[in-house]
């Protein structure tokens, strides 16, 4: 088993969602992570998904999110030349004694302070998965206070675009619609 990233753009009105994350709670699939925003054309969102499977499951999944009424384009990035990058907020201990080392860490994984109280700091780290993974596991003995990632976000790379040609608002079709899978 294998991490896949999904990504979909599909409208940008309620229900959809939970349409969505409904259809992978009925296929019995685990979501690692789901980012949702908005995109230029202010009617349509893009979700990311990340979901640990093997290519085939990822595959139907796919196929499956097509049959949503709301879905307007789904790409399986997994074997495409892909940019993906994950934010967190960390807030860490410390105190005089242990701030230095703090600050360098932050140095070295191209982290940004963003607020400083006088016993700790909160963080701002950009960058894969294992980036951020390490970084915690880095600081974690000078004590994380809170901590809150973003998910996963991810485009392709160079000419490689969700495509949306040809989308025109579906607002003759009712989102209650549902199709059976």
């Amino acid at each position: 088993m294998a991490k896949h990233i999904l990504a979909a753009l599909v409208e940008n009105r309620p229900g959809v969602l939970a349409r969505v994350s409904n259809l992978f709670r009925r296929r019995s699939f685990n979501i690692d992570s789901l980012s949702v925003g908005r995109t230029q054309r202010e009617n349509l969102s893009r979700m990311t998904i990340v979901m640990e499977s093997d290519a085939a499951e990822a595959d139907r999944l796919v196929k499956n999110l097509y049959k949503l009424v709301d879905v307007v384009h789904v790409d399986h990035l997994h074997n495409q030349p892909s940019v993906a990058r994950d934010m967190a907020l960390v807030k860490v201990k410390a105190s005089s004694e242990n701030r230095r080392e703090v600050i360098q860490l932050c140095d070295i994984f191209r982290a940004r302070i963003i607020d400083v109280a006088a016993e700790s700091l909160v963080v701002e780290i950009t960058g894969e998965e294992e980036k951020l993974g390490h970084f915690t596991e880095l600081v974690r003995p000078f004590g994380i206070v809170e901590m809150v990632r973003t998910g996963v976000i991810a485009m392709g790379r160079g000419s490689h675009t969700l495509k949306d040609q040809g989308y025109k608002p579906n607002r003759g079709r009712s989102s209650s619609r549902r199709s059976v899978l």
